[in-house]
Parts: structure tokens; C-alpha cells; sequence
């Protein structure tokens, strides 16, 4: 098979089919873009997310009187617990001086006695950061002897997890919506080629030529409209991008600006949507053509 025989019908639809083929890149490049966007943005909601998930953190009190062996004893059994994380112990002492710092008084004073029994602050592993995880690690450390009760933002955890469920299926559906948009455009403009070019693929396939000979310039074709639908996306994401992060403070200037590899993947997307555009073309239309 000769390359420049391929090379030069791959690239023969970008004159013969010029209109069709400038609405199929723009289309790839438009939906790139609103793909780029939703990216960033799910992008930056998961970090959000990641950050308030990073705040549960439960709060274990000490039954009392409680030795300091048996605290001991203690912390090694929480830390044993799948999941735990870390732990902080706060002695009484602590968790006075907490208390004055917060509401600016001393509540040795104001009650002659310090009420406030030691504590644990556990931190939790970022896998179990969920409902479900937290929940069977509170039950797990609930069960412990020497702690008296167990305190966590468990309403903050259960609307994390349904925003975040509510969000990715919001993101996939209108992903999946633009991507297929893209991919049937594509797929309409290389069946105008194969439309255009039926006498000569009925030829070509009386006289032997082979499947890959036929139809690897269609498929060549269609990745290359995604490339280049996905070269533009990815140079106009980059202007407004760059360009937004300059009009928001240096805090919030990271969330926007996007890594080398966020527009390489882009251009990838286009090249697949490309590709699966004229996939599917060559399936559905090119027996019909001939």
C-alpha cells in the first residue's frame, strides 16, 4: 500500500468536502472547549470536595478516671483501626485552655473544677472519607473500652456525598451529550466522503484491494479533523484560561490555570472523537455506498 496514495486521500476531503469538513473541526473545537470548561470545573469541585472532606474529623471523649497506661493502650488500639489516620490526644488541661481560647473564659473559675474530660481527635484516611467508611470506623471505635462517646459532622459528610453523586452524573451526562454531538458530525462528514468516492471504492474492491487499503484514509481523515478540532480547543482554552487566572487573586489563580498535560489531553479527545467518528461511518456506510 503506498503511503502517498493514503497520506493524499486523507487529506483530499479537506478540499472536496471543505464546508462539511470546517463544520466538523468547529464542532470538535467548540465542543473541546464546553469539555475543557466542564473539566476544570469538576476539576476544581473535587478539590473542593476534598477539602471539606479533609475537615471530618471525629472526636472520641475519654470515660473517666482513665491512667495514662491505659491511655496509651488506647491510642494504639484507635490507630489500629482501619482507616484512622492520625490521632491527637487532649488532655483536661488542654482542653480548658481550648475552651477559654474559644468563648474567653476560664471554666475553672466560673465552675471551681475542670468538667471537660480528655479527648481524641481523629483524623481519617482520605479512601475513607465517605459516609458509609466513617460510619463503620465510628462503630468500631465506639465499641473500644475507655471511650465514652464519639462526636462527628455526619449531616456535613451525607450532603458531600449526594452533591458530589449529583455533580458527576450532571458531568458525565452532559460530557457524554457534547462528545457524541462531536462524533456524529464527524461521522456525517466522512460519510459525504465515502458518498463522494463509491464508484472508486466499488472498483477498487472488484479488483482485491484489501480492507485496510480502503478504508485506513477515512479513518486517517477523521482522526486528523479531530486533532485539529483539538489543537484550536485546547489554544483557545489556554487564552481565556491564562487569561482569567490574571483577574482573580494569587489564592484562587491556581484553581485556573491548568498543567502542560491538561491541553495535551485535549488534543488526544479530539483525535478519538476523530477517530470514532469515522469508525462508525465506515461501519453503517460504507457497504450502503457500494
Amino acid at each position: 500500500m503506498s503511503l502517498s496514495y493514503t497520506v493524499k486521500e486523507s487529506l483530499s476531503g479537506f478540499t472536496r468536502t471543505k464546508l462539511s469538513t470546517a463544520i466538523s473541526i468547529i464542532t470538535i473545537g467548540i465542543s473541546l472547549v464546553l469539555l475543557g470548561v466542564f473539566a476544570v470545573i469538576s476539576i476544581n469541585t473535587s478539590r473542593f470536595i476534598e477539602m471539606l472532606r479533609a475537615k471530618v474529623e471525629l472526636e472520641a471523649f475519654l470515660q473517666e478516671p482513665i491512667s495514662r497506661d491505659q491511655i496509651n493502650t488506647l491510642i494504639n488500639r484507635v490507630k489500629a483501626v482501619n482507616g484512622v489516620d492520625s490521632l491527637i490526644y487532649i488532655s483536661k488541661d488542654e482542653a480548658a485552655k481550648i475552651f477559654k481560647d474559644e468563648f474567653g473564659e476560664d471554666i475553672k473559675k466560673v465552675l471551681d473544677f475542670n468538667p471537660l474530660p480528655p479527648s481524641f481527635k481523629i483524623y481519617i484516611k482520605p479512601e475513607f472519607r465517605t459516609t458509609t467508611a466513617v460510619d463503620g470506623i465510628y462503630r468500631e471505635l465506639v465499641a473500644l473500652r475507655g471511650i465514652d462517646q464519639i462526636i462527628y459532622r455526619k449531616e456535613l459528610l451525607e450532603l458531600i456525598d449526594r452533591r458530589t453523586n449529583t455533580i458527576n452524573n450532571v458531568t458525565l451526562g452532559l460530557g457524554l451529550l457534547i462528545s457524541l454531538s462531536a462524533i456524529l458530525l464527524v461521522s456525517n462528514t466522512i460519510r459525504l466522503a465515502i458518498y463522494a468516492k463509491r464508484k472508486l471504492i466499488r472498483t477498487m474492491e472488484l479488483v482485491g484491494a484489501t480492507w485496510t487499503f480502503i478504508r485506513l484514509p477515512f479513518l486517517i481523515e477523521g482522526m486528523v479533523q479531530g486533532v485539529v478540532g483539538g489543537m484550536i480547543a485546547a489554544g483557545v482554552l489556554y487564552v481565556v484560561l491564562e487569561y482569567a487566572a490574571r483577574l482573580v487573586a494569587s489564592d484562587f489563580s491556581a484553581y485556573i490555570h491548568m498543567p502542560s498535560v491538561f491541553y495535551a489531553v485535549v488534543v488526544a479527545t479530539g483525535l478519538v472523537l476523530g477517530l470514532l467518528g469515522a469508525i462508525i461511518s465506515i461501519v453503517r456506510f460504507m457497504r450502503v455506498a457500494t
